[in-house]
């Protein structure tokens, strides 16, 4: 599948930089860090989020998880996990799973972890389970602009595979 086409088109408008790199298929952000030999701190990661206004992507590093319970006092409101049915009608050009950090192209906003924006370059999901998309950290800035930003995740222990704290 390579890069979704609402993801390319979207890119192409904004004329973004990036380059394409491809991966032994995965199943986990963190094992796709793994297979591309990538830091996980490098990796952005898309959570899809159900809030009282609709959807809302969270981006954050894959060697990070979610605090449900900062997104609710940043968000203002309760905050659940979107279940995979409406994740799925949500990414309709995109393999099951493997969401773009690019809410502008499906109309959702974002919300990015402080964290991801730190480092000097940026991989992301494309679509499908082999591809990822390398962009400096400008072309991440640009692409993020429009997004609420702020600091929700926590760097997950050694031992830890998890995504999402509850709390």
């Amino acid at each position: 599948m390579s890069i979704a086409p609402a993801v390319q088109k979207y890119l192409s408008k904004q004329n973004i930089q990036y380059d394409v790199v491809t991966h032994a298929p995965t199943t986990s952000s963190t094992r796709t860090a793994e297979a591309s030999r990538i830091s996980g701190d490098r990796l952005a990661k898309t959570v899809v989020l159900r809030h009282e206004n609709g959807y809302i992507l969270a981006v954050l590093p894959a060697s990070h998880h979610v605090r449900l319970s900062e997104l609710r006092r940043r968000l203002s409101g309760p905050v659940e996990l979107a279940c995979e049915a409406e994740i799925d009608r949500l990414f309709p050009d995109c393999v099951h799973g493997a969401i773009p950090p690019v809410g502008q192209c499906y109309g959702l906003p974002l919300i990015v972890d402080s964290s991801i924006e730190m480092e000097p370059d940026i991989y992301m999901e494309a679509g499908d389970h082999e591809t990822l998309l390398h962009m400096d950290h400008a072309q991440f800035t640009h692409l993020m602009a429009q997004a609420r930003h702020g600091h929700f995740s926590e760097k997950l222990s050694a031992v830890a595979d998890a995504s999402i704290v509850w709390g």
